[in-house]
């Protein structure tokens, strides 16, 4: 009776836990294959490059899946809206350091390094650009320090394009590629995919701090 009533128990609760991953998944595609999907995907990206914390990945990837002929587009959105909010962060460093600029940093645990992000761009400031922009260590930090240093604006902007580029596209190439297998196991576990995006965010935030 016991083992009866185990197998049961887990039935069930397999059965709640589809129930709750297919209507978090369903909600997600709606909003991605939404009118206004696209608008939404470019403010995300534009406000990730100058204080928002969530990264765009999390609308390029339902929205990919949900019409992978259209990833390209997508991936350009991302990566205009992007460098343009990027330019917000340069500014943002630039000329409201003191208020703004400061209170971003010392959030993101920098006050005290400042010194030596001084001597990091003085000598790999486009590396620094080109690296940091293509991994998930949010590159409000890149956008913000790279003004407040007064890096060249124009190679900033070029290297933005450059490693943004890099990053939305070939998200969006991999799923344009891979679209139909990876739709199938997000279905099937979009919950646990969910936890691993967030999980790979925080260890963005928690790299940044360590290694930036």
């Amino acid at each position: 009776m016991d083992a009866v009533i185990a197998v049961a128990y887990g039935a069930a609760h397999n059965m709640k836990t589809l129930d709750m991953n297919n209507s978090l998944y369903a909600r997600v595609r709606s909003l991605a294959e939404g009118p206004h999907a696209e608008r939404a995907l470019a403010a995300v990206a534009f406000a990730e490059s100058s204080f928002f914390p969530i990264p765009p990945d999390v609308l390029l990837a339902p929205m990919a899946l949900a019409n992978p002929k259209r990833a390209w587009r997508y991936a350009l959105i991302a990566t205009i809206a992007s460098v343009i909010g990027g330019m917000l962060g340069y500014a943002i460093g630039a000329m409201l350091y003191s208020t703004v600029g400061h209170w971003l940093i010392n959030v993101y645990g920098y006050g005290a390094k400042m010194e030596a992000l001084k001597q990091t761009y003085a000598q790999w400031g486009w590396l620094v650009i080109l690296i940091k922009g293509a991994t998930p260590i949010p590159y409000k930090l890149v956008t913000i320090v790279s003004g407040l240093l007064g890096y060249n604006f124009a190679l900033f902007v070029a290297l933005s394009v450059v490693t943004r580029g890099v990053r939305f596209f070939l998200v969006a190439g991999v799923l344009h590629l891979f679209g139909e297998p990876l739709r199938t196991a997000l279905e099937r576990n979009f919950a646990a995919a969910l936890a691993g995006f967030v999980a790979l965010v925080v260890a963005g935030f928690v790299i940044a701090i360590k290694v930036f």
